[in-house]
């Protein structure tokens, strides 16, 4: 054998600590890869799309106009779309009278073929069948939506529950179903 040859054990029995190591490195170098993959300067992490939760790409809100009429508003953020016939309301206690949704823009959708969608905000006057002065109601809204990266979420329903306005009194304060939760680090 050659002096300055190093042994590293017997070519027949691996050493100890050489069996230790491959058992340990396997699971190890995966947790190492799972946390550099989400580093944030992870070139793949960049690549993967962020999409907003439903309630957040679609905020639905709603106000009482007047003891007769609520108002509901969809916000939806930039690169979504709600569909207009995806669109539907009820309101607790109580019905709806005929809701009149503005026209959308016609689109060729991949999943639904041609329809009609909003892009940024969609106002929508519900009048209530009978007159409520004063009494709090709870307005259902579902509704379904895609983002422009191909993705379409499931239908949602939100819910709000607000107070109707007395007979001639001045329209109430949008009550959101999600509204965004402050930070203190904010």
């Amino acid at each position: 054998m050659d002096s300055n040859a190093i042994s590293t054990g017997s070519a027949l029995k691996p050493r100890a600590d050489a069996v230790r190591m491959r058992r340990i490195a396997p699971p190890t170098l995966f947790a190492a890869a799972l946390v550099a993959a989400a580093l944030p300067g992870n070139p793949a992490a960049a690549l993967e799309p962020k999409l907003l939760p439903n309630e957040r790409a679609f905020a639905f809100s709603a106000r009482g106009v007047d003891d007769r009429t609520v108002e509901a508003r969809f916000v939806i953020a930039d690169g979504y779309y709600l569909y207009r016939d995806r669109i539907k309301f009820t309101i607790e206690p109580g019905t709806l009278g005929e809701a009149t949704l503005p026209p959308g823009k016609p689109k060729e959708d991949q999943f639904f073929g041609k329809v009609e969608t909003y892009r940024n905000q969609v106002v929508i006057k519900l009048p209530l069948d009978a007159a409520a002065p004063g009494r709090a109601v709870t307005v259902n809204a579902e509704s379904q939506g895609c983002a422009d990266l191909g993705v379409c979420y499931p239908p949602q329903i939100q819910k709000v529950t607000l107070t109707l306005p007395v007979a001639g009194g001045r329209p109430g304060m949008p009550v959101e179903a999600a509204p965004v939760k402050k930070s203190w680090l904010n």
